[in-house]
């Protein structure tokens, strides 16, 4: 891959230290994922990164896959990660089983397939993305209404990541690896 777009060229070679994740991306998606070939610049920051996201997609975690697929579709779209909306997307939709969600994220505030529940959460990954984040004592008193102290940490900690992911990819331009093609052609927010 050398998009010609990109500002920072991508890596060519990826470093031998990176190829257990290589493989796997080569298995769940039958191809190298685009920000590993800027990330693996820095392997063993990489490696942090890796381990820092599959802590938080862990089996046992606080916050349901759907949930966690959400926020980070919703915060792909605010930062304009053309990646990342690419990767959440077609995460939110495995998760889901449906398209309905994965199409309506960026019209969560008016959309009905939405629970109560959702729209509190996308309000704050909104509000979290913010710079600088707009977390009104309005919208801290919902979150305490619908997630215990674990869940909003836990959750905080989530859209910080994406947040992390979405501003590398988007600064670098790092492009669509189309795998969501399905959703391609609607508008994000």
């Amino acid at each position: 891959m050398n998009d010609p777009q990109s500002w920072v060229k991508p890596l060519t070679q990826i470093p031998f230290s990176l190829k257990p994740l290589v493989a796997t991306q080569k298995k769940h998606y039958g191809e190298v994922l685009h920000p590993t070939r800027w990330w693996g610049r820095m392997p063993s920051l990489f490696w942090l990164v890796a381990l820092f996201v599959g802590f938080l997609e862990r089996k046992r975690a606080r916050l349901t896959p759907v949930m966690r697929a959400l926020l980070m579709t919703r915060v792909s779209q605010v930062c304009h990660c053309a990646f990342c909306i690419d990767a959440n997307s077609l995460r939110l939709a495995e998760r889901c089983g449906a398209l309905d969600k994965v199409l309506d994220v960026a019209n969560w505030h008016t959309s009905a397939v939405f629970s109560e529940e959702e729209r509190i959460a996308l309000a704050y990954a909104d509000a979290v993305t913010a710079t600088p984040p707009q977390v009104d004592e309005a919208l801290k008193v919902q979150m305490k209404q619908h997630f215990t102290d674990d869940v909003i940490t836990e959750m905080t900690a989530l859209i910080a990541f994406q947040n992390l992911s979405a501003r590398f990819n988007a600064a670098l331009d790092i492009p669509s690896q189309g795998l969501c093609d399905s959703v391609k052609g609607h508008p994000h927010a």
